[in-house]
């Protein structure tokens, strides 16, 4: 007669549990599957929007974004290639996107500076009033850019109280576009600047780096990408921009005349495809000089990545 075989008490041994078996009268642990649920939920999280969302998000690019540029695109063409050219390289219009190009290059570059200072003061530095001045910075983005240019042509204008006057030249075109482009860098300078390991600044100074070592070694490198993002925005921001140019600007012909007072210019002129071919040029010049920051943005985060 064969002996039965009795299982053994794992509530006695809990050694003798099976390998992913919970011990007798322990809980299952947080987040332990508990079934074949998980696997169906998992899924249904990784689906995303769906079919639905995606349709959603590809209709209103295209109507806000696609459309109109493959509208403009086409208006630009219609007198063939040869009346694009001409249209662009006109004495006027190859004037009005030079000192365009040139001014928010020069605009750009006082953001990087003068943006990465401002940053850091808020991030870094304690004083009275912090809280309101880092909310000041966001007023050029909810106060309409022609209220920019009526302030400035007031303090700059030919009744100036400080004696300064500006208008109708291009340091007053400086001013402007510094004002409405002022928060594209601190904006993106200032999360990247909290989220700095400050253990590593202070392990280089304890070894006697000075304060230059350390912000070119150490600081620099993150920092970069989000510094050149900004300037990209800020640069794109600027070279389209009216409302703030438009009064203190003073609009002089091949002398502070930018883009978008000529394209302006051709509309009322009834040169729509004039203007058309102008603003096509604008969106290249706009769009190869982000690609540019992009690519150097991605190398210096993939060079910052590898890093040791």
């Amino acid at each position: 007669m064969s002996a039965s075989v009795r299982p053994p008490d794992l509530s006695k041994d809990p050694a003798q549990a099976p390998a992913g078996a919970a011990p007798a009268g322990a809980s299952p642990r947080p987040g332990a599957a508990t079934g074949s649920a998980v696997g169906p939920q998992k899924k249904r999280l990784r689906r995303g929007v769906g079919p639905l969302g995606l349709g959603l998000a590809t209709l209103w690019l295209s109507l806000i974004v696609l459309l109109p540029l493959a509208a403009i695109a086409v208006k630009s063409m219609d007198n063939g290639f040869g009346g694009f050219w001409d249209a662009i390289t006109t004495r006027n219009a190859l004037a009005a996107l030079r000192v365009t190009v040139t001014v928010s290059l020069i605009v750009a570059v006082i953001n990087v500076v003068l943006g990465t200072l401002v940053a850091w003061v808020l991030v870094r530095d304690e004083f009275p009033g912090k809280k309101f001045f880092n909310a000041l910075i966001d007023l050029p983005f909810a106060l309409p850019t022609i209220v920019a240019s009526i302030v400035l042509l007031s303090l700059y204008g030919p009744r100036s109280p400080i004696d300064i006057q500006l208008n109708a030249t291009q340091p007053a075109l400086v001013i402007a576009l510094a004002f409405v482009t002022l928060p594209f860098v601190v904006r993106a300078v200032q999360p990247v600047l909290i989220e700095l390991d400050r253990d590593a600044e202070q392990a280089a100074a304890s070894l006697g780096a000075g304060n230059f070592t350390i912000f070119r070694k150490i600081i620099l490198p993150p920092l970069l990408p989000a510094v050149l993002s900004g300037a990209g925005l800020a640069f794109g921001r600027a070279i389209g921009e009216y409302g703030s140019v438009v009064l203190i600007g003073g609009n002089i012909p091949r002398e502070t005349q930018v883009a978008a007072q000529y394209i302006q210019e051709q509309i009322e002129t009834d040169r729509p495809v004039n203007a058309a071919a102008v603003s096509v040029t604008l969106l290249l010049i706009s769009f190869l000089v982000l690609l540019a920051l992009r690519l150097i943005s991605s190398r210096a985060a993939k060079r910052e990545a590898s890093a040791p």
